[in-house]
């Protein structure tokens, strides 16, 4: 193999595993080591830099970045990533003098939003200090988008998403809130160097069953009736509740439904357990709440009876995998399963939906009838127009919003300037040695034993009997510190210096995980097998340094590497250095 390109940035980032699978490439380890320091402001402004809502995210966050964890590799549990942001988030002090300031004096560019979601306020967070003017329009009452109407309150209060909503909005952004807009062309006629799309996903799928009409409006869409809860339209529902799917959006209707007097609340998914969208701890939540999951059921008909719905009937299948892994539902050919209702919630997908935008306004749009969007620079075929979010490519979640939200934004300043949008400015990052002594660094390398600490949540009665009550009451400063330490400091490098080496091996000799080997050099697949330990996750890159007097070479399998920095405490030459790296994405405004 060729000699491992450290210089390339990706490389190191790939490493920082949290990191490179967070959608807006937050730099976790640290922001978890000053929390760890109880210095939750600057935590706190490290998140915001990235991914502009930690309060929310720190509560609601899909969590892609735990599942790539290093802690997941030792033990069964990933570090609590997305439970340490709302740390920083609940114990940070005014934030007032740190955030970026506005210029008043403009620069003469005006720049329009459509929707108030964590895209378009990304985008208006990222362009306000540069001197834009921001025009943002929703047809809700507040900003927010899907953070407000469809994250019930007992899992994001109120108060939490309108700060940091307002961080942004106070900005000097202009919100046209209440209003819905129905022609892009009226937008674009406004005179707008650019525009913006973040509207999301707003239309939610339904399933058009035999009795679906009569049964009227005890059947319900699932966003919908969840934005009707959340602006304080629907105050009650039927005593016993099926709820249709198995994605997050269902689990938030049974939730909410138990706290809106539901008694019996069941969640119907057509799939099986394991397979359901919904993320792990959706799903515990919900049946610690008491409510049931059957799956393999997929519904055939509504039951009325004298016009009333009385319930509903279900085929029970069951899932067959083909060599390629494609499921099949197949029918069991038992007698069909009733189960009884008052109301029925619909929660099994959403769409985009883009009546307002006219055909003729060079925005082309796909065979699903969505828009033709540029994967980088979210540039739509019309150059004046962007889109980003659930608008863009199909529903995903906030932190991917808010990452589309960056990149947006960047390309919209390279255009209002002249500039190509595939000019991507590249991200900053620096490699700066730890070492504080012969034995010494300036970071806490010991590996903790600690398993992951359990957020601890309010009482079950309690919470079931008011949905504005948080269920999850998050960790405190203690516990906060106990499960920071959990993290391995994956963004603090092992570096080798080839020309520093005596070949004593050992390095090679005090490795816990024996990810280090001195081997004769071959191509990947043959050098992964040489190793002390063979290299089997193709995922994670080899370090293999330039050949060595011996003609050998230094092989490390970053997979399983703990950061633990022994080899460098060991090493008699200093070959070894442990080395903080430090990868910020690029923000509008910022050249390379």
């Amino acid at each position: 193999m060729e000699p491992t390109d450290v210089k390339n940035p990706e490389y190191f980032h790939k490493v920082v595993d949290c990191q490179y699978a967070c959608p807006a490439h937050t730099p976790v380890p640290e922001y978890i080591r000053l929390i760890a320091a109880q210095r939750y402001t600057e935590a706190y402004m490290i998140n915001w830099e990235s991914n502009v809502f930690p309060g929310v995210l720190g509560r609601t966050c899909d969590r892609p970045c735990e599942p790539a964890c290093r802690r997941g590799r030792v033990e069964k549990e990933p570090v609590a990533i997305c439970r340490l942001k709302r740390v920083a988030a609940d114990n940070k002090d005014s934030i007032a003098d740190l955030l970026p300031e506005i210029p008043r004096q403009k620069n003469g560019k005006r720049i329009a939003c459509i929707g108030a979601g964590p895209a378009s306020l990304t985008v208006a967070r990222d362009l306000m200090p540069l001197g834009y003017d921001i025009d943002i329009y929703d047809n809700q009452m507040a900003g927010g988008g899907m953070m407000r109407s469809q994250i019930p309150s007992f899992r994001l209060p109120i108060q939490v998403l309108d700060e940091e909503v307002n961080y942004i909005l106070d900005m000097g952004v202009t919100t046209f809130f209440d209003t819905e807009v129905t022609s892009m062309r009226s937008i674009l006629d406004k005179g707008y160097d650019a525009v913006f799309v973040g509207t999301g996903a707003p239309r939610g799928k339904g399933l058009d069953l035999p009795g679906l009409e009569e049964a009227g409006d005890a059947v319900h869409i699932g966003i919908d009736w969840l934005s009707s809860v959340a602006f304080e339209h629907t105050h009650k529902i039927g005593k016993r509740v099926l709820v249709l799917g198995g994605g997050n959006t269902a689990m938030d209707c049974c939730r909410t439904s138990k706290r809106l007097g539901g008694e019996d609340v069941r969640v119907v998914v057509r799939s099986p357990f394991a397979d359901m969208k919904a993320s792990p701890w959706e799903k515990e939540d919900a049946m610690h709440e008491g409510i049931p999951i059957y799956d393999n059921h997929t519904p055939k008909e509504f039951v009325l009876e004298d016009g009333e719905l009385k319930g509903m009937l279900f085929e029970k299948v069951e899932a067959k995998y083909d060599e390629n892994g494609k499921r099949s539902l197949v029918p069991t050919g038992e007698d069909l399963v009733f189960m009884e209702a008052d109301d029925v919630l619909m929660a099994i997908g959403q769409e985009n939906a883009f009546p307002w935008i006219e055909r003729d306004v060079d925005i082309d749009f796909d065979k699903w009838d969505m828009p033709v969007v540029d994967a980088t620079s979210f540039q739509s075929t019309n150059e004046k127009v962007f889109f980003g979010g659930d608008a863009a490519f199909g529903p995903e979640n906030v932190i991917t919003a808010v990452a589309h939200g960056h990149q947006a934004a960047i390309s919209i300043d390279l255009y209002c300037r002249g500039e190509s949008v595939q000019n991507r400015p590249a991200p900053f990052t620096n490699l700066v040695s730890q070492k504080m002594g012969i034995h010494e660094w300036s970071y806490d390398n010991a590996v903790e034993s600690d398993e992951r600490y359990v957020v601890p949540l309010a009482p079950l009665a309690k919470a079931l009997g008011d949905r504005k009550v948080e269920v999850e009451l998050g960790f405190d400063q203690g516990m906060g510190f106990k499960e920071a330490e959990r993290c391995l400091n994956c963004d603090v490098q092992t570096v080798f210096q080839e020309d520093r080496c005596i070949e004593c091996d050992a390095c090679v000799d005090i490795c816990p995980t024996d990810c280090i080997s001195f081997v004769g050099n071959a191509g990947e697949e043959e050098l992964r097998t040489r190793l002390s330990a063979p290299a089997g996750n193709l995922a994670q890159d080899l370090y293999v340094s330039e050949s060595l007097p011996t003609t050998r070479v230094m092989v490390k399998d970053e997979n399983v590497c703990l950061h633990c920095g022994l080899c460098a405490e060991r090493c008699p030459t200093t070959a070894w250095d442990m080395q903080k790296f430090f990868y910020g994405v690029t923000k509008a405004g910022q050249t390379a």
